[in-house]
C-alpha cells in the first residue's frame, strides 16, 4: 500500500527514539496502534456497507432485467386456456345470485393389489401355495 523502504522505517524508529524517549516510546506505540485498529474498524464497516449497497444495487438491477424478460416472454406466448370458462354463480330470474355446483372431476380408482403384490411390495415372504391334489 505505501511504499516504505526498510531503511526509512529505521530511520522513522531512531527519530522516534530521541524525539519521546525511550521510556515513553512503548505507551506512543500502544497509542498508535490502537488508532491504527480502530481506523481500520472504520473501515472495514464503512467497505461493507459499501458492498451491501452495491449488492442491493445489482439485485434491483437484475429483478428490472428479469421483470422486462418475463413481460416480453409473456407477451410472445400467452396463456392459452384449454378449459372453458365456466362461471361459478348466476343470476336468478329475480337478479339475485345463485350459487352454481363447481365440476367435479372423477378420476379412474386404481386397480386393486392382491395379496402377494402386497406381500412383495413390503417385502414379507408369502407361505408357497400346494396346488390341489389330483387324487382328491
Amino acid at each position: 500500500m505505501f511504499d516504505i523502504a526498510p531503511s526509512e522505517l529505521l530511520l522513522v524508529a531512531v527519530v522516534a527514539l530521541v524525539v519521546i524517549g525511550p521510556k515513553d516510546l512503548p505507551k506512543a506505540m500502544r497509542f498508535v496502534g490502537q488508532w491504527v485498529a480502530k481506523a481500520r474498524g472504520v473501515m472495514g464497516q464503512f467497505r461493507a456497507g459499501f458492498d451491501t449497497m452495491v449488492r442491493e444495487a445489482e439485485l434491483k438491477e437484475m429483478e428490472e432485467k428479469w421483470a422486462a424478460e418475463n413481460e416480453r416472454i409473456m407477451r410472445e406466448h400467452p396463456v392459452v386456456s384449454t378449459q372453458p370458462m365456466l362461471p361459478t354463480t348466476m343470476l336468478d330470474g329475480e337478479g339475485e345470485p345463485a350459487m352454481t355446483e363447481a365440476p367435479v372431476l372423477h378420476h379412474p380408482a386404481p386397480p386393486a393389489l392382491t395379496d402377494e403384490e402386497i406381500a412383495a411390495a413390503e417385502g414379507v415372504p408369502m407361505p408357497a401355495q400346494t396346488p390341489p391334489s389330483a387324487t382328491s
